[in-house]
Formats: structure tokens, C-alpha cells, sequence
């Protein structure tokens, strides 16, 4: 496998939120991508996205070769990974649908054709039983929603995924522009999610317990702590909170008093009541935006964040976060 093609044309399967934003990604880059999708006038809604996103992905850098028309919607699966160089499958989180359409796969691929997944549920061991040809050719590449702006993209190997396949894959997405961060080992929901999924916790208990409103929680977290993790990871940012100890220095000073705010976390339960008022404090805090207008104004701050790391990226030479 070492020796495979360079990775040129991609088969996307399920064109729904991520696999409409991959696509969109991987035409900007100048690759030719065949997309399959059985849900009804999937193809009209997929270019429509494509159309959409299209102007963000100028403002970034079209790749040479960009172009929408690079886009083929197959009727069926034979179709669209007829030729692939590289699946990006983004199907529903159900393991026995996985296992069949890896099946499917596996029988329509050369052996060297990367399977990758974007499920940030399952694993690939749980998957690869499906693909038994093949299975080191199948890994996870879960990305961050929207892929085609958020640069995140998470590898993971399954127990029978070969180190050629991680190498390929990390290239692959690396040359697209993504930060590419490799597991050691799977876990469900990965890194980004379990982090996601640590925050959402305490937000839902102060939520619960009436310690503010959702408004102003939300506020506290994206107008606090949200804007420097835009720029370094909590270890990074722990080292400069260390002053010139750095992170001995942190760990010294700060351990003690966070490790006993750790051990008064909230562990809520998301009963009726506290949906309700989860419910009810996002939309006070929403108002009369839409759901558009909202993904627009994310989209035009994300860009702007981007521009402006790649400027400071460009202008320090440093390629490391």
C-alpha cells in the first residue's frame, strides 16, 4: 500500500451536514469527488450546499483545478466508488448499516482505496468486522462541523488498521489544509467530543441549579475562556498562566485549588424540566434569529479566526500550535 496512487478522486457516501461540507472541502482543494446519497432530492440539496459554501472557500484559497463542475452525483454506491482514490463515508451511527455498506465496499474497492469514516460514535474496530477482506484499510477520520471550515480532523485505527493506512490518511488530510491529530487509543466520541462533552455537563448543571442563565452562561464561556482556546489548547495555555514557570510553575500554584473545584462538578441529569429550561434559555437567548442567520455569523467569525492564525502562523514561520 505504500506504494498506492496519490489520492485524486474521492467517493463521498451520505451527503447530509457532513458529508455535504466534506465535499464542498475536497472540490475547493481540486479534487474530483462522486457523491451518493439515497435520501430524497439529496443531489439538489448537496450542489445547493456546495453553491453556498463556495464564496468562504474563495475568501481561504481555491486550490488549482477548483471547480464545483468536479462534482458527480452516482446513482448508487458501484457508481460513486467506481475509480475512488479514498471513501469518505459519513452514513447514520448504527453499527449494522456500517458493517454492510463496509461490506459493500470492501468487495467494489481495490485493496489499497482508504476506507475512512466520520463517525464520531462508533469505532473502526466495532466496523471492520464488516470489511473482511480489507480491514487495514479502514480508519476513522472524524472531522469537526463545518469540515469545510474547521480544520480539526481526528485519526483513529481500529485494531486491525494498518500503520500505512494512519500514514496515508494523516498525509491526505494534512495536504488539504486540516490539522490532523492522531489517537493512540479509540475511545467513544474521540477527543474533541469527550472535551465538548465535558463542557456541555457542567453548562447543563449551572443551567439546573439556576446559577445564571443560559444566556450568560453561554456569554461566560465564548466571551472567557472560548476566545483563548481559539488560539492555544488548555495544556498550552496552562503553561503561560504559569508566568515564567511555566507549567511547573501552574501546577504548583493552581493545582490544589482545581482539583477541588473538580470535585464539586455537577453531574446533571437531563430530566423534562432541565430540557425545558435549556429549551426556553436558548431561545430567549436567540431572539429572532434564525437558524441561517446564526450558522452565517459563526461562519464569518470562523473565517476571520482562520485568516488571522494563518497570518500569524505565515509571519512566525511556525507551523506548530
Amino acid at each position: 500500500m505504500s506504494e498506492s496512487k496519490p489520492i485524486r478522486r474521492v467517493a463521498v457516501i451520505g451527503t447530509g451536514v457532513i458529508g455535504a461540507s466534506w465535499t464542498a472541502l475536497f472540490l475547493a482543494k481540486g479534487l474530483r469527488v462522486a457523491a451518493t446519497d439515497v435520501a430524497p432530492n439529496a443531489e439538489a440539496s448537496l450542489r445547493r450546499f456546495v453553491e453556498t459554501a463556495w464564496p468562504a472557500l474563495e475568501r481561504l484559497g481555491l486550490a488549482p483545478g477548483a471547480s464545483q463542475s468536479n462534482l458527480i452525483f452516482a446513482a448508487d454506491l458501484a457508481e460513486a466508488a467506481k475509480d475512488a482514490d479514498l471513501v469518505q463515508e459519513n452514513g447514520p451511527e448504527r453499527i449494522d448499516f456500517k458493517r454492510k455498506l463496509y461490506g459493500e465496499l470492501d468487495e467494489l474497492l481495490p485493496p489499497e482505496v482508504i476506507i475512512a469514516s466520520s463517525s464520531s460514535g462508533l469505532t473502526m474496530s466495532e466496523i471492520q468486522p464488516g470489511c473482511p477482506a480489507h480491514p487495514e484499510r479502514c480508519v476513522i477520520a472524524h472531522p469537526f462541523n463545518p469540515p469545510h471550515l474547521i480544520p480539526l480532523v481526528e485519526i483513529v485505527g481500529g485494531s486491525r488498521t494498518s500503520e500505512d493506512t494512519i500514514r496515508r490518511a494523516t498525509d491526505f488530510y494534512t495536504s488539504l489544509g486540516k490539522k490532523a491529530v492522531r489517537l493512540n487509543k479509540e475511545l467513544p466520541g474521540h477527543v474533541a467530543n469527550r472535551l465538548q462533552a465535558a463542557i456541555a455537563r457542567e453548562v447543563y448543571h449551572l443551567v439546573s441549579e439556576g446559577v445564571a442563565s443560559v444566556a450568560d452562561i453561554d456569554a461566560a464561556l465564548c466571551w472567557g475562556p472560548g476566545l483563548r482556546w481559539g488560539i492555544m489548547g488548555q495544556v498550552l495555555l496552562n503553561h503561560l498562566g504559569g508566568g515564567q514557570g511555566g507549567m511547573e510553575h501552574f501546577l504548583q500554584q493552581f493545582a490544589g485549588p482545581m482539583t477541588a473545584w473538580w470535585k464539586v462538578l455537577g453531574t446533571p441529569e437531563l430530566t423534562p424540566e432541565l430540557q425545558q429550561k435549556l429549551i426556553d434559555g436558548v431561545r430567549a437567548e436567540v431572539g429572532s434569529r434564525s437558524i441561517e442567520s446564526l450558522a452565517a455569523e459563526r461562519d464569518e467569525v470562523l473565517l476571520g479566526l482562520l485568516e488571522l492564525r494563518a497570518k500569524a502562523t505565515k509571519a512566525s514561520g511556525n507551523v506548530a500550535d
